[in-house]
C-alpha cells in the first residue's frame, strides 16, 4: 500500500531559514514544516535552534539545524552545499537575520551602523548570492527577504536600520528583476513593530520602555504590536506557489503602520 500523498501548501520543498532560532525566523520555520516543508533551521544560536528542529520533528516536521553567521561568505556555500548533500534540493530561502541596536545620528557610533549594515544588508545580499545560482540552474525557487516599516519610513534615532532595511528592499526588486527569467521569485516582507525577542529585550531594556510601547503601538491603527505568527503566515505565502505571480512585491504586514 503506497504512503499517502504529503498535503501541505509547502509540500515537498525545501526552505532554508536564518535567523530561525527565534522570533520572526522561528515561527517562520515552524509555519513552513507545519505545511509541509522540509526545513533547515540557520541561527548563530546553536542550542536554540537546535532545539527548534528537534521539536519540529517530533511533531512530524522535517527538519535539521546548521550553524549560520550571515556575514560570513564561505560558511554560507558550506551551509548552501550542506543542504543540497542533505536533500538534493533548495526552493526556498527566508532571510530573518537581523540586528537593531543602533543610535541616534547625533551620538552616532561608525562600529554600530557597519555591524547593524554587515548583518542586515549584507547578509542578505550573501544570502542571495549563494542561494540564486542553484535555484537558477534547477528553474525554480522563491527567496523571502525580511525587511521592516523601517524600509519605508524613517524612524527617528534609527538611520543605520532604516538604511539597512531600506537597502533590503531595493536588493529585493533588483534580484527579482534578475531572477524572474530563470524562474526564481525575490519578495520582500514589511512587518510593523512585532512581538519578538529583539523588541522585546530593547524595551525590558529601556528605563522608558512602557511608554515606547504604548506611543509605539498607537502608531499602529489597530492598537497593539503584531506577532511574528502573522508575519511567519506571510512567509507562507510567498514561499509557496500561491504567489506565482508575485516578484519584486512588497507585502506590507504593519497594522496599518505606514497607513496614516
Amino acid at each position: 500500500m503506497s504512503e499517502p500523498a504529503v498535503i501541505g501548501r509547502v509540500a515537498g520543498k525545501v526552505a532554508l531559514v536564518t535567523g530561525a532560532a527565534s522570533g520572526i525566523g522561528a515561527e517562520s520555520a515552524r509555519r513552513l514544516a507545519a505545511e509541509g516543508a522540509a526545513v533547515v533551521v540557520a541561527d548563530l544560536a546553536a542550542e536554540a535552534g537546535e532545539a527548534l528542529a528537534g521539536a519540529i520533528n517530533e511533531a512530524g516536521g522535517t527538519a535539521m539545524f546548521l550553524a549560520l553567521d550571515v556575514t560570513d561568505q564561505a560558511r554560507w556555500g558550506a551551509v548552501v552545499q550542506a543542504v543540497l548533500d542533505h536533500f538534493g534540493r533548495l526552493d526556498v530561502l527566508v532571510t530573518c537575520a537581523g540586528i537593531s541596536g543602533d543610535r541616534p545620528l547625533l551620538k552616532g557610533r561608525y562600529d554600530v551602523w557597519k555591524r547593524i549594515m554587515a548583518v542586515n544588508l549584507d547578509g542578505t545580499y550573501l544570502g542571495l548570492a549563494a542561494v540564486a545560482p542553484v535555484m537558477a540552474a534547477a528553474g525554480r525557487g522563491s527567496i523571502v527577504t525580511i525587511s521592516s516599516i523601517a524600509g519605508k519610513a524613517g524612524i527617528a534615532g534609527a538611520p543605520a536600520y532604516c538604511a539597512s532595511k531600506g537597502g533590503v528592499a531595493l536588493l529585493t526588486k533588483a534580484a527579482a528583476a534578475e531572477l524572474a527569467p530563470l524562474g526564481v521569485r525575490v519578495n520582500s516582507i514589511h512587518p510593523g513593530f512585532i512581538e519578538t525577542p529583539m523588541v522585546l529585550n530593547s524595551l525590558a531594556a529601556d528605563p522608558n520602555g512602557a511608554a515606547r510601547r504604548a506611543a509605539q503601538a498607537s502608531r499602529h491603527p489597530v492598537g497593539r504590536y503584531g506577532r511574528p505568527r502573522e508575519i511567519a503566515d506571510g512567509v507562507v505565502f510567498l514561499a509557496s506557489d500561491e504567489s506565482s505571480f508575485m516578484t519584486g512585491s512588497e507585502l506590507v504586514i504593519d497594522g496599518g503602520y505606514t497607513a496614516v
